[in-house]
């Protein structure tokens, strides 16, 4: 076993005293030790409750023989971080949650280990890290939020920052706002609709590293108790046989999670995890891999943020094994990729039929008939740039207008909330890319202001950092290679004539290449507007979007 590093024979008998001064016996000491990475704090909403689900998860391990030690990783909530300096820290805290797990099943060295996290970037933080390492791993989420009621209509947190725009318009009155804010997120989980953390925690099963149904059981609900069991128990299947995550996440299951997403209709940062994880597994893909996927794979559910339905109606319907035996039966699918059940997506699924077309559409009858994310190229964007297709009014799927060019999210936010930003206009936020942010803030208070004012069908937006799962309209975002390393959307200044053309999958500034490269060559360089600690370091290691805005050493 990996942990007789740490436990067996005459020179580890100091290391056995330590062990036993934490209370372990000798039986328990014998066992397989499994780690339990558990991101549970108090003040993220999908992660208040993970200590209910690792307590489940204990018992699923002890149960099957093994010997369950828990640790701590940190969890940051990007509602919470949005639209102030925090938001610069969410997506490098990734890197730093896959580093942490790193060190501690390195220091100590676990037989198998237990991923328990649940929203934005803990989910591929934790991912990364069990690729990273490739020891027996299995990962089970805190699951999703309900959706909260308003007015008798189902709503999500999208609601409540669209309505900041709506309010500022003077179209909410303030007592409205606060009525809806305090209905919007009823409870514990994942924010509701199809965002970042839920889009990620459905893919996870495409990956093969979590069991059916972790994506969609709400948190509320007994099987998700139930799941975190038996994915307790799996896990020790998993050291028996040694199953490891790169015999998991393989070029196939990356093809896999990219047919599912765009039948989904995932965030669009799924866009910058997909292409991490795959980095980090040893199959790279880039950002321009995506439209490959995207022009095979119809578009199957509507869910919110750009259609009425949410996780738990996802769920109803037959979660994501009914997603996937649907596209099966169309040759969408590499059934033969193996999964943690010890059995291949193809078996596990083969038995899942669609319980409920209207949440989950036939391959006959979908919402679109091309997948729910699209990469467009371009003289601004020659690496490419990410827009969730599916929540696109169709008035917006083609769009020329003058660029408005901010240098920050908030100088942007500013002029939406000013009434600066008129019918037409193509916003341009510049600087918030990994390196230039640094960080590559999500941005959804602009885009929920936008929609909340009336705008989301006559103004566009355009950046190289990103846009938050909760996201629609018009959104571009992880435009490549970004502005802080020359890249020619730095080119573009307020006036200039930008041409969208979403079903062409083209982004460009009405510019000759000439001017372009003149523009660039006159810009300064680049200095962080973090001087000092993580994130300064952050920004002279991470890579362009199209990577995943990867450490690349």
């Amino acid at each position: 076993m990996r942990s007789d590093q740490f436990k067996t024979g005459i020179g580890k008998a100091p290391h056995r005293s330590l062990l036993k001064a934490s209370g372990l016996s000798d039986e328990e000491i014998r066992r397989p030790i499994i780690g339990i990475a558990n991101s549970a704090n108090e003040i993220v909403p999908g992660h208040i409750h993970l200590d209910t689900i690792v307590e489940a998860v204990k018992k699923g391990i002890l149960a099957a023989g093994g010997t369950p030690l828990e640790f701590t990783t940190i969890g940051v909530c990007d509602g919470l971080a949005m639209n102030h300096i925090g938001m610069k820290y969410s997506l490098g805290s990734r890197e730093l949650i896959a580093d942490s797990i790193e060190i501690m099943a390195m220091a100590q060295p676990f037989d198998g280990l237990v991923i328990v996290p649940n929203c934005d970037k803990i989910v591929p933080g934790m991912i990364i890290a069990a690729a990273r390492l490739n020891i027996p791993a299995i990962m089970i989420s805190g699951g999703p939020m309900l959706p909260g009621k308003y007015v008798g209509e189902s709503v999500g947190l999208d609601n409540v920052f669209e309505a900041v725009g709506k309010a500022a318009k003077g179209d909410m009155t303030e007592e409205q706002l606060y009525s809806l804010e305090c209905s919007a997120c009823p409870g514990v989980g994942s924010c509701a609709g199809l965002y970042t953390a839920n889009s990620m925690n459905c893919l996870s099963e495409i990956l093969g590293i979590s069991l059916p149904y972790n994506g969609s059981i709400p948190a509320i609900h007994a099987d998700r108790i139930r799941l975190a069991k038996k994915a307790g128990a799996q896990i020790m299947e998993l050291v028996d046989k040694q199953i490891k995550p790169r015999d998991l996440i393989t070029e196939d299951s990356i093809y896999n999670a990219l047919a599912v997403d765009m039948a989904i209709g995932g965030s669009s940062n799924t866009a910058l995890h997909i292409p991490a994880i795959s980095h980090y597994a040893e199959c790279p893909i880039t950002l321009k891999d995506i439209n490959q996927v995207a022009e095979k794979v119809p578009h199957l559910c509507s869910l919110a943020p750009g259609g009425t339905d949410y996780i738990v109606d996802l769920h109803r319907a037959g979660g994501i094994p009914s997603v996937v035996n649907e596209l099966m039966k169309h040759g969408l699918i590499r059934e033969n990729c193996m999964t943690v059940t010890g059995k291949t997506i193809g078996e596990n699924c083969k038995n899942s039929p669609i319980k409920d077309t209207s949440v989950i559409r036939t391959f006959e009858k979908p919402v679109h008939k091309d997948g729910g994310l699209a990469v467009l190229t371009g003289n601004i964007a020659p690496d490419g740039a990410i827009v969730k297709k599916g929540a696109v009014d169709p008035s917006m799927l083609k769009h020329s207008g003058p660029a408005k060019v901010f240098h920050s999210e908030e100088d942007a936010v500013d002029a939406i909330m000013t009434g600066k930003i008129v019918k037409g206009d193509v916003v341009v936020i510049l600087y918030e890319g990994p390196k230039g942010g640094p960080g590559m803030r999500e941005m959804l208070t602009p885009t929920a202001t936008i929609a909340g004012m009336g705008l989301d069908k006559e103004v566009a937006l355009i950046t190289d950092g990103r846009f938050s799962g909760a996201t629609k309209g018009a959104s571009i975002g992880h435009i490549s290679p970004e502005a802080a390393s020359r890249g020619p959307v730095a080119a573009v200044r307020t006036g200039d004539i930008i041409e969208i053309d979403i079903d062409n999958n083209s982004l460009n500034v009405k510019l000759s290449d000439e001017e372009i490269q003149k523009r660039v060559a006159e810009l300064p360089e680049y200095v962080s507007p973090i001087k000092r600690g993580y994130m300064n370091r952050y920004s002279k290691l991470v890579s362009s979007a199209d990577k995943g805005a990867v450490f690349e050493l």
